[in-house]
């Protein structure tokens, strides 16, 4: 089926993994709201797997693999399915005709922004951290314009356009920018939220209940924690919490996310792109525990970004303890005000309107 005549077709491509699938759906919900068609190019991890916009619109599973970290054999294997992969895409993306491409990073795009490139497809790139990926710096060269969530980022190549978009986070938790942050007196109990998931649970698991512990009655007696940990973990995380008389809340998974960021007065998170822009929306103070593993170390980058404008704490994970947490939460406790200057600074780095902002560059384009 060949495109609306006078309705702009835009393909989005994206893996699976939430970095990537966040912002997708974001720019998918705005740019439906202005009457453009959207098409997901994805690969077989995600083909019909997803929620929100990208599980209501079309897409296609484009065969692709990754080779970073890979053996010999399974290099070659990728490297096949790849190239097959940049013939599939083309021979879509040939059919549709879409108006541009938009590539959100990530091995399970690049077979469709090949494609774009090799048919003259306008190519528009979007990178979420601090330091450009492997896949976006080979796809920057191509693309029209690089958009960017970042102030400033990493690796990225001489000559290249780029704009600042943000990342796109859920509108239900930019609205939460207009709050004003509650001042909080000493006395006065202070909400605690720790989140990470799979890729932060143990090592906030290991720390936090132990901090806590370390604290006196009156100061624990002041503290709401909810905590999210692995799924199937929640039984051994509250056996950690044993005889600690904070009022305790564990969950593998926390449904109403907004509504927990209106609770908080503190977040103890990883420092994903998402994460950060999430709590910066909601104008938080925050402890952000860079991902030591992550490509390029760029959650360590994501974060010093807003260590530099006192707009949260950084602590990598080696130094990360339970002595330097206790020390965090008697700080905080002690002195209310340094959760208040620290709530204005994440404000102000705040982008609220970055699915707008991206949308512009879409539509902007001859």
């Amino acid at each position: 089926m060949m495109k609306v005549k006078n309705r702009k077709l835009v393909v989005v491509t994206a893996g699976g993994t939430g970095g990537h699938v966040y912002p997708a759906d974001a720019l998918a919900t705005e740019l439906a709201k202005r009457d453009c068609e959207v098409i997901l190019y994805t690969d077989t991890r995600g083909l019909n797997n997803y929620k929100g916009k990208l599980g209501e619109i079309e897409n296609k599973a484009i065969l692709s693999g990754s080779v970073v970290g890979k053996s010999i054999l399974t290099k070659f294997v990728s490297l096949t399915k790849v190239a097959l992969g940049i013939v599939q895409a083309m021979y879509y993306l040939f059919r549709k005709r879409p108006d541009c491409v938009v590539g959100f990073g990530g091995y399970a795009s690049f077979p469709t922004a090949i494609a774009a490139v090799i048919l003259r497809i306008p190519l528009v790139i979007h990178e979420q951290n601090s330091v450009m990926s492997r896949t976006n710096r080979i796809l920057a060269k191509f693309a029209v314009v690089v958009a960017q969530s970042f102030r400033t980022v990493k690796n990225t190549p001489d000559g290249v356009k780029t704009v600042l978009s943000g990342m796109p986070i859920r509108k239900s938790i930019a609205s939460l920018h207009n709050n004003e942050y509650s001042a909080k007196t000493a006395d006065d109990k202070m909400v605690l939220v720790i989140l990470g998931g799979s890729q932060g649970a143990k090592i906030f698991a290991d720390v936090v209940p132990e901090a806590i512990k370390m604290l006196s009655d009156e100061e624990k007696k002041k503290l709401v924690i909810y905590q999210q940990c692995r799924k199937g973990e929640e039984k051994e995380i509250e056996f950690l919490y044993k005889n600690v008389i904070s009022d305790v809340t564990i969950n593998s998974f926390f449904e109403n996310m907004p509504e927990l960021y209106k609770k908080a007065d503190i977040i103890v998170s990883r420092a994903g792109a998402s994460s950060v822009y999430e709590i910066a929306a909601a104008g938080l103070p925050s402890v952000l525990v860079p991902l030591p593993i992550a490509a390029d170390n760029h959650q360590y980058y994501n974060a010093l970004d807003f260590a530099k404008n006192n707009a949260a704490l950084v602590i990598e994970q080696k130094d990360f303890t339970i002595d330097k947490m206790v020390k965090i939460l008697k700080d905080f406790m002690e002195n209310p005000q340094i959760m208040k200057d620290m709530s204005k600074s994440v404000k102000e780095l705040a982008i609220v309107d970055a699915a707008e902002r991206l949308a512009d560059v879409v539509e902007g384009l001859n």
